[in-house]
Order: structure tokens, then sequence, then C-alpha cells
């Protein structure tokens, strides 16, 4: 089991930045592969980012790429998402996922992948 919550959420201008963040706890966190989807009012849960276990292989959904950034620190069992240039249509309740792992493995991008979910942060970008 790990407990996973979100924060740093909250209310920004188009163009502007956030930073999310994803503490963990319960198991030895350095075991998770780690994602981030997000769910936008009237749509599926879509995938965002996610990276390997120790965080040396990260994967992007197109819409964000090269503006978000998925981080992990292992010491702090907490992982990151870094949001810059954020438009409109990144408004979504954001989510961070955890499946555990044993040996190497390639970071998931499905939700059925994630068995663990934090219960989500508002993230809205207003114009």
């Amino acid at each position: 089991q790990v407990q996973l919550v979100e924060s740093g959420g909250g209310l920004v201008q188009v163009g502007g930045s956030l930073r999310l963040s994803c503490a963990a706890s319960g198991r030895t966190f350095s075991r998770f592969v780690m994602g981030w989807f997000r769910q936008a009012p009237g749509k599926e849960r879509e995938f965002v980012a996610a990276l390997t276990r120790d965080g040396g292989r990260t994967v992007y959904a197109d819409s964000v790429k090269g503006r978000f950034t998925i981080s992990r620190d292992n010491a702090k069992n907490t992982m990151n998402l870094q949001m810059n240039s954020l438009k409109s249509e990144d408004t979504a309740v954001y989510y961070c996922a955890a499946r555990w792992v044993i040996g190497v493995a390639e970071p998931y991008i499905r939700r059925e992948d994630y068995p663990y979910w934090g219960q989500g942060t508002q993230v809205t970008v207003s114009s």
C-alpha cells in the first residue's frame, strides 16, 4: 500500500506556471513507477507524464511536451510536475498515480496500469 497526496494546484493565468507535488507514504517510494494524469469536466482521465523508479526515463503526452517537466526525489518520497506556459486547456483535476514494480520497468501511460491514486488537486488556467 501507498498513500498519495497531491498539492500545489490553484488558479493561474494563461502563460503562467505552477508546480504540483505528490507526497507518498507507506511502502518504499523508490519501488514505484509514478505518473500524473488529469481529468477535465466532462472528459475522461488522461495521461500527462510518467517516470521510472529512478527518474532516469520520462514520457509525456504530446499536449504537454516541452511545457511540463516531471521529476522525483526518492529521498524525500515526492514527485513533482513543473507546469510552464499553461494554457486554458490544461484546466483539470490533476492526479498522481503509483505502481509497485520489481526490477526494471518502463513508465506506464495507461490508467489501468496504476492501482494507487491520490485525491487530486485542481488546476484552473484563466484567460
